[in-house]
């Protein structure tokens, strides 16, 4: 890690979404060899996958560990249904204990709700509930020192947090000193008016981000003003960590394709685009030099 630069992180979905020993070996050292500081983990079944080959190939390649989660609407906290919410209060809590399983310190991601398409306007009660689950849920995680993030996504995938300023909101009501806002910058750039004003507005519990561009490609071939929203980060004295995430259908499988909406291959070689991006945002978080 460069001096003065945020500790950067990939997201293991570059790589596609399967997860066995050698996906983990594979995924794992392709992410140290572009030189991140830490690969994100999509939480697994840990009665299927063991964490020990992930937690194996972690210390092998020198590399930290982030664990992240999308809630669906069969294991929805939100639910009336208190089978449907015990559901995903399990996934939670398994998250949590993989994550602690594999050493990794931080279980993000859409926590807070079912990441789709909701057909109704969200209730007080609906909150309440995910309210509850997630102060339990953080209450099971600060046991192992691990921090959990709460991402707020765009109108098409939550009905419940869409923007920095409700999910602080939210946060600072679950009153828990190790949760914190995860933002998406491809889900912010829908639904903020800016990213510095989204950032203003997570203020201090800010504490995690994905780095994912207008479209989900390549960084720096959308619309997000990369180098401002460095500015922006640094001024509120945010310090990282920064996770490149971006996904392409040439490589996640049919499947994964369809979940997430990649309609068209954005990129063909996951390790070519790992090290682009890590480039990428070095240049764009290296501080310009002013010259009088």
């Amino acid at each position: 890690m460069s001096a003065g630069l945020p500790r950067f992180g990939v997201h293991a979905g570059l790589w596609g979404f399967d997860w066995n020993p050698d996906a983990a070996a594979r995924t794992i050292g392709s992410a140290a060899a572009a030189g991140y500081d830490f690969i994100e983990i999509p939480a697994v079944d840990r009665s299927v996958h063991p964490p020990d080959d992930t937690r194996r190939a972690l210390s092998a390649n020198g590399l930290d560990a982030v664990v992240s989660l999308a809630l669906s609407f069969d294991d929805d906290i939100t639910s009336s249904d208190p089978a449907v919410a015990a559901r995903g209060e399990h996934r939670l809590a398994e998250a949590v204990a993989f994550a602690a399983e594999i050493g990794a310190t931080f279980v993000g991601g859409v926590v807070f709700s079912a990441m789709g398409r909701y057909l109704r306007l969200p209730t007080a009660a609906d909150r309440d509930r995910s309210l509850a689950a997630l102060r339990r849920t953080a209450t099971l995680a600060a046991r192992d020192g691990i921090t959990l993030g709460v991402e707020y996504v765009n109108r098409y995938e939550s009905n419940l947090l869409n923007t920095a300023a409700q999910t602080a909101r939210f946060v600072r009501e679950i009153d828990q000193p190790n949760v914190v806002v995860h933002m998406d910058t491809f889900h912010a750039s829908v639904e903020e008016i800016s990213l510095g004003d989204a950032v203003r507005d997570a203020g201090p519990l800010l504490g995690y981000i994905h780095a994912s561009e207008s479209h989900r490609g390549r960084l720096g071939t959308g619309t997000i003003d990369w180098r401002r929203f460095a500015d922006d980060l640094r001024a509120a004295g945010f310090a990282g960590p920064v996770t490149v995430e971006t996904f392409s259908s040439a490589v996640v499988g049919t499947d994964a394709a369809v979940d997430i909406g990649l309609w068209r291959p954005l990129w063909d070689d996951p390790s070519a685009v790992a090290a682009d991006s890590l480039q990428f945002l070095r240049e764009q978080f290296t501080p310009v030099a002013v010259t009088v």
